[in-house]
């Protein structure tokens, strides 16, 4: 009973803590705020996490792996390179779609922060080689095939995240100056992922 109470407790302070960080960034939120809203003191909040650093580095390397986790993800092998390169945008896309603070955190703590570059490129060193590699492979076997123009695979993903996070970087400029509505801002952001897909895969014709 009390390993489920414990089990509990550490989940609630992290949801509440990705929440609070999500929307109000590191330096905005304090570990009294966080206990707070959980409901428990502070000394627990330091209990399971030490720091509000090691709490926030906790949330900010899951956030970075959910990220990147579609340019990771195995297609089948036997459809088309462009329906597997459409899934991929469209899953990254969909991801930010499902956490549109995410870029806000990302950007705002890594130009405000070069420390905490440093602890990440520290934790995840492997995985923007993996994702290259990955990219990469299938990228070479269709250049070889003639089917695309030659691309370097980092050109290509700097180009699908930087299409992917833009309209959600614009969206409170879209949603208070454009004065749109939800459904409106909904129709812009379902228009704007298939145009990413269109945009990508025009630009890698031969």
């Amino acid at each position: 009973m009390t390993h489920d109470k414990d089990n509990n407790n550490e989940h609630l302070i992290l949801e509440t803590a990705e929440r609070l960080f999500l929307e109000k960034g590191f330096a905005m939120t304090s570990t009294t705020e966080i206990a707070k809203e959980v409901g428990c003191n502070q000394s627990m909040v330091h209990y399971y996490y030490r720091t509000k650093e090691k709490l926030f580095e906790a949330i900010f390397e899951k956030k970075i792996k959910k990220f990147m986790s579609p340019f990771l993800q195995d297609f089948n092998a036997d459809i088309p390179f462009n329906e597997r390169l459409k899934q991929l945008i469209e899953g990254h896309f969909d991801i930010i779609y499902e956490n549109p603070k995410i870029p806000f955190l990302f950007f705002n703590e890594l130009l405000t922060n070069p420390a905490r570059l440093e602890s990440l490129k520290s934790k995840i060193t492997e995985l923007p080689q993996a994702i290259l590699f990955k990219v990469g492979k299938d990228l070479q076997a269709e250049i070889e095939k003639g089917n695309i123009r030659p691309m370097n695979p980092l050109d290509l993903l700097i180009s699908i995240v930087s299409l992917n996070v833009t309209i959600f970087l614009m969206a409170p400029i879209l949603m208070n100056i454009g004065n749109l509505s939800d459904t409106e801002y909904k129709k812009i952001i379902a228009n704007r992922k298939k145009e990413n897909v269109l945009i990508i895969l025009r630009s890698l014709k031969p």
